[in-house]
């Protein structure tokens, strides 16, 4: 059954309205010049709606259950997927799925993070949240895509890594540190895609890439709006106003002009209204920047990534008076 946020109330009643007057509609009572009159109106409805879109409701979208995961990407882009599992230290970690495929004939290494979409399945991959052994499988896969010269797929979609005691335990931090240290020497091409929540380090330990791209209705942020509102007024329900000061949707991030490389169109109403649409223009989008990072020798690879998160730093002088 599809799910509807609450702005798009208006659309959903209209297209209710729509169903039942098609399922009125017989040889005898012709309806078809009213249906295609509700039609053209829900379609500029939906123009409207989407036009003028918050933040927050762009998170919202960014949440959206029906949004194509990681697996849902391999399926629809990638051919002769194989999974790897474990971190060859402690377990494998559900959260993040980890292994190698074919993307337009060419063998590749793909690492994405995974939720769910009934309850059971995201109990199982903890809401998309990964462990420190997932970062760890996810730099095994990595270090191994490095060895024999592979390009590295990431997709980005996680709230953040979890924070629970036994992560911590197990060293959450040091996974994270490590994964970004050890990305940023990889001398093989890395893409990463910010598909629907780019959440803290949780999100930048598998997003230290040669080319960041995000999905129109994807969100990258520092902190998620509820726990930038618990922590700035002390309620975490002040989602809405922190998610305008966060300017976490990919139109404010790509007018900074230096965190990402290129924003992917989504289908009018998100890339749960067409996934087929949606995941081809992601694979278009994959394409055109694998060509141009192949260009690039192992040494040219390594420094520009550098130079690419280097430019994220901003140093300004201000003069103190005394």
């Amino acid at each position: 059954m599809q799910a509807y946020l609450d702005f798009e109330k208006p659309l959903v009643d209209l297209e209710q309205k729509i169903l039942e007057l098609r399922e009125y509609s017989t040889e005898s009572v012709d309806f078809s010049s009213e249906l295609q009159k509700l039609e053209k109106k829900a379609e500029k409805l939906r123009e409207d709606i989407f036009s003028k879109l918050t933040r927050w409701q762009r998170t919202q979208l960014a949440r959206h259950p029906g949004r194509p995961f990681t697996l849902d990407f391999i399926q629809n882009i990638f051919t002769d997927w194989f999974e790897l599992h474990g971190d060859r230290n402690f377990a494998d970690d559900p959260a993040l799925v980890c292994g190698f495929a074919r993307f337009d004939g060419q063998p590749c290494a793909v690492i994405g993070h995974q939720k769910g979409r009934d309850t059971k399945e995201k109990v199982i991959r903890n809401f998309g949240m990964p462990n420190p052994e997932g970062y760890r499988k996810a730099l095994r896969i990595m270090q191994m895509a490095e060895q024999f010269g592979l390009p590295i797929f990431t997709f980005v979609d996680t709230p953040g890594a979890y924070p629970g005691i036994g992560a911590e335990e197990r060293g959450q931090a040091e996974a994270i540190a490590r994964n970004l240290r050890e990305m940023a020497a990889l001398k093989v091409p890395v893409i990463v895609t910010v598909t629907g929540e780019g959440g803290s380090g949780g999100a930048l330990a598998v997003a230290v890439g040669n080319r960041v791209l995000m999905m129109e209705y994807s969100v990258y942020s520092v902190i998620s709006p509820e726990g930038c509102a618990a922590i700035l007024w002390s309620d975490g329900t002040k989602g809405p106003q922190a998610s305008e000061a966060l300017k976490l949707t990919a139109a404010d991030i790509n007018e900074l002009g230096c965190i990402i490389d290129d924003v992917i169109e989504e289908p009018l109403g998100g890339a749960h209204t067409n996934t087929t649409q949606a995941t081809e223009n992601v694979k278009q989008c994959l394409k055109k920047h694998l060509d141009e990072l192949q260009q690039l020798s192992p040494e040219e690879l390594v420094e520009q990534r550098y130079e690419k998160f280097r430019a994220m730093t901003v140093m300004q002088e201000v003069a103190v008076e005394e």
